[in-house]
């Protein structure tokens, strides 16, 4: 009994020293990927709140007093350019006109039996030159009454989009009293701030008399499917905010656009010779980045770096780095300072371009 017991305890250690060994002969040495910074020709997406205005819009209002009598369209409706829109009742300017044609019908024939006699020297000059400039006065009045009967008629100056109504049929209507708004939407003119470094880096890189396409992501997160294009930047800065606004033209054929929206503007800005790092291979520490940088003897220290601007994927370096280091870009949880480290260097471009980014 006490030989089977021994022999079930050697047999235990030897099955545990073999499952032991295994496992220390299966264990592997890490092997950590590196690389080095790259420099080269990219850009990134700048965002910039925006305020989307139509290429004409203007108020609707009321050029003569008197009762609306009829508005012949409805909120929101499109309209062409001289299409009637309300009409202030007109029988008060029609009487006056017409009171306006009868003095000019008098006024001609006083003239006219004026000039005969002074055909036949039996009134003077004088006289005749009086009752003409009475009778230019006379139609300049029925001019001017006609003026008024049309002002009673309010018509769309440009083809556009109604917008609500101010006033209703019937409603007393004051000279000058706002009726309604006008948009023209053909077109949308979208404003957004520059700061005044980004301008002058703007102004700097960008060649004169060159267009520059912008891109607007509307309010629902989707990019409209038109590009704008960036015409004209404000004179002056903004004092207070240190701003000056540029201005972006947008098609807008089917009219999704409308004035008063808002979004944000898109606009590319290149970045010429950057010196890039992937993003995931650095780290934080109280709110300043590291890398991990591999020595000649294979160690890693954590050293700090600036980042100048940051793009998808990648951080373009101002500070810290140069294209020679070579830095870790995974496993930065597994390592601390001075850890010799086993590695295998990938090229910068191949890095990238696994990054999902679009480089120049």
């Amino acid at each position: 009994m006490r030989q089977i017991l021994m022999f079930i305890i050697l047999s235990s250690i030897l099955v545990y020293s073999s499952c032991e060994s295994k496992e220390s002969h299966h264990e592997e040495v890490r092997t950590f990927p590196i690389s080095s910074p790259v420099r080269m020709d990219t850009s990134f997406t700048k965002e910039y709140v925006c305020q989307i205005h139509s290429i004409q819009h203007i108020e609707l209002r009321a050029q003569e007093r008197g009762y609306l009598e009829k508005i012949y369209v409805d909120e929101g409706q499109s309209v062409t350019k001289g299409q009637l829109l309300f009409k202030i009742m007109p029988r008060l300017y029609q009487a006056e006109l017409e009171k306006a044609r009868a003095e000019v019908n008098f006024a001609e024939i006083e003239y006219e039996n004026t000039k005969n006699l002074a055909d036949s020297d039996i009134v003077s000059s004088t006289e005749l030159a009086m009752a003409r400039a009475k009778y230019e006065k006379a139609k300049a009045e029925m001019s001017l009454a006609k003026v008024h009967l049309d002002f009673t008629e309010i018509r769309a100056p440009f083809d556009g989009i109604i917008d609500r109504f101010h006033v209703r049929q019937g409603s007393l209507i004051e000279e000058g009293e706002l009726l309604s708004h006008l948009s023209d939407n053909s077109e949308m003119w979208v404003y957004y701030n520059v700061s005044e470094a980004e301008y002058l880096d703007y102004m700097s890189e960008v060649e004169r008399d060159s267009s520059i396409t912008v891109e607007l992501l509307m309010a629902n997160n989707k990019v409209f499917n038109q590009k704008g294009l960036m015409e004209t930047i404000e004179a002056d800065f903004n004092h207070e905010t240190g701003n000056i606004q540029f201005r972006a033209t947008f098609p807008n054929p089917n009219r999704l656009l409308r004035h008063g929206e808002t979004g944000n503007i898109l606009m590319t800005v290149p970045l010429k010779d950057a010196l890039l790092i992937p993003q995931k291979s650095t780290f934080e520490i109280l709110d300043k980045k590291y890398v991990y940088v591999l020595d000649e003897e294979h160690r890693v220290h954590q050293r700090e770096i600036t980042v100048g601007q940051e793009i998808p994927h990648l951080f373009a370096i101002t500070g810290g780095l140069n294209e020679k280091d070579k830095i870790l870009l995974e496993g930065l949880r597994l390592v601390k300072e001075n850890d010799e480290v086993h590695y295998e260097f990938e090229t910068p471009r191949n890095v990238i371009s696994n990054l999902s980014l679009y480089a120049e």
